[in-house]
């Protein structure tokens, strides 16, 4: 990876990205106002030819001051330009206004992380998710996603969903090419995976392991669609290391999952998961790592991310590079036998075995 080895702006450039940065929160909550109420729509619509700033306040029921401030701004943002007294949307006000993976990330970080991200500082310093009271008295956001506000709840299953959701029918091949009868699904949350698996192979037997609150949600939908007979519930605290996980299994599964732990709390998971697999099943991990990315973009969403982990999530987890990853499964004592990058929009697959004892 290349994109953060030299140094490549002017001075004048780096200038100006310096401001961006100072006016961040600034840029973020014009850049959502513009795209909720409605203004990119209305000039996106008006094609190549733009409106003016009265054509654009008579489709509005707002004010023409603020009407007129927010354009200004979105001028300055790189959201619109200003072709003969008429505003034209540019690229970048188009995927504010249209790109679901933008939207997705906007709509995640205004309900879910913005309040709390002021309390970064604090997070940093004590190593606890501090902003995290600003949506409930929990530990860690996990303990209360079952009670958090409906649009706060959105945001933050459509986030979570809108990679695994790409990811999924990439993946399920790679997974079930190999006869493979029982799974065990460690941290399912809602039941996504073990749906789509049970929906992809009719002799898979799944039995998803998480937080009770997790798996009342994944009961609710499991049953809707018939499939009790084949998915199974385990109830359980992943990090109380007197609880085992189940044997038994040729697979033990987790997507997107270890990245909410801190090192320690991965080691101790994948520890369990040693102990619970016997020599001929497999570990198999999808994770997102930033170093693995085939875009600089794409990358610098999974650096930010982790910044919702220190401050919401539970102030000890992040999205990892890889080979810090990866070393915690040698540690744990497995062997990576197989590695598949670029699978649907970030992820990779971790293919791994217990490793075999010499001597």
């Amino acid at each position: 990876m290349d994109f953060y080895t030299k140094d490549t702006k002017t001075a004048i450039e780096a200038q100006g990205m310096a401001q961006y940065i100072a006016f961040g929160p600034v840029i973020f909550q014009v850049a959502r106002v513009l795209r909720n109420c409605g203004i990119l729509d209305i000039i996106e619509k008006s094609g190549p030819e733009g409106m003016t700033l009265n054509e654009i306040i008579e489709k509005l029921l707002l004010p023409s001051y603020g009407v007129r401030v927010l354009l200004e701004s979105a001028l300055g943002i790189g959201l619109v330009i200003l072709h003969q007294d008429r505003y034209v949307l540019t690229k970048t006000g188009y995927f504010i206004t249209e790109d679901p993976l933008t939207i997705t990330n906007m709509d995640f970080v205004h309900d879910v992380c913005y309040k709390g991200l002021f309390f970064l500082d604090t997070s940093i310093a004590n190593g606890k998710p501090e902003g995290l009271k600003e949506l409930g008295p929990w530990n860690t956001i996990y303990e209360g996603l079952s009670q958090l506000p409906q649009q706060v709840q959105k945001s933050w299953f459509n986030f979570d969903h809108f990679f695994s959701d790409k990811a999924f029918p990439a993946v399920l091949p790679l997974v079930y090419n190999r006869g493979v009868k029982k799974l065990l699904d460690i941290g399912g949350n809602t039941g996504k995976w073990a749906i789509a698996s049970a929906q992809y192979d009719k002799d898979v037997r799944i039995t998803i392991v998480d937080l009770p609150g997790q798996l009342d949600m994944a009961k609710i939908k499991i049953k809707e669609l018939g499939l009790t007979e084949r998915i199974s519930f385990l109830p359980i605290n992943l990090l109380d290391d007197q609880q085992s996980f189940p044997e038994g299994f040729d697979i033990i599964w987790m997507s997107q999952f270890l990245d909410c732990f801190s090192e320690s709390e991965i080691k101790l998971i994948l520890k369990r998961c040693h102990e619970a697999l016997d020599d001929n099943a497999s570990l198999l991990v999808l994770e997102a790592f930033w170093d693995t990315q085939r875009f600089e973009t794409a990358a610098f969403c999974l650096q930010q991310t982790s910044i919702y982990f220190t401050a919401i999530a539970n102030g000890n987890s992040q999205m990892y590079h890889s080979e810090i990853f990866k070393s915690f499964l040698r540690k744990a004592g497995f062997e990576i036998m197989e590695q598949t990058d670029h699978i649907g929009l970030s992820h990779t697959l971790l293919k791994c075995r217990k490793k075999k004892q010499t001597g």
